[in-house]
């Protein structure tokens, strides 16, 4: 199969129903998804599949066509994404297994709605966080937005 991961084209040899979670991380060596619950609830293995958060873990690698975009495509060449800086800013992430899910979600939410009320945070970011850091990646969230959270 042929998948489109970060900006570069990748042949890979999996079986059809091989979760591309796995692809990622175990064919092509791309780290940021991580393994939470494997049943698509967690989050922690969220990446954006032409800008749609996508649970891998729960997702065949066939069955996915589009740009799949990790939290390793994610900068702006040196730069950090503006979504990362207001994350170390804010002081987000605590042990940081969630955090590549999380920001990538956070991403999406802010392409789909550049000024989320609290309600649009709270609908959106789906992703568990063990730490709690909820009020912490709300902020963020507001500040990219340009509001005061």
């Amino acid at each position: 199969m042929e998948l489109q991961v970060n900006g570069q084209t990748h042949q890979v040899e999996a079986p059809d129903d091989m979760p591309l979670l796995w692809v990622l991380r175990d064919l092509l060596d791309i780290k940021g998804p991580k393994f939470g619950c494997g049943v698509g609830a967690c989050g922690a293995c969220t990446v954006l599949v032409d800008g749609i958060p996508t649970r891998t873990c729960t997702t065949a690698a066939a069955d996915v066509s589009g740009e799949i975009t990790t939290i390793e495509g994610l900068p702006d060449g040196e730069r950090l994404h503006k979504v990362q800086e207001a994350w170390i800013k804010h002081e987000v992430p605590q042990c940081g297994y969630c955090q590549s899910g999380q920001i990538l979600a956070a991403v999406a939410l802010l392409e789909e709605t550049p000024q989320p009320t609290d309600a649009d945070i709270d609908a959106v970011m789906t992703n568990l966080c063990r730490c709690g850091t909820y009020p912490r990646l709300r902020a963020a969230i507001h500040e990219v937005a340009g509001m005061e959270g």
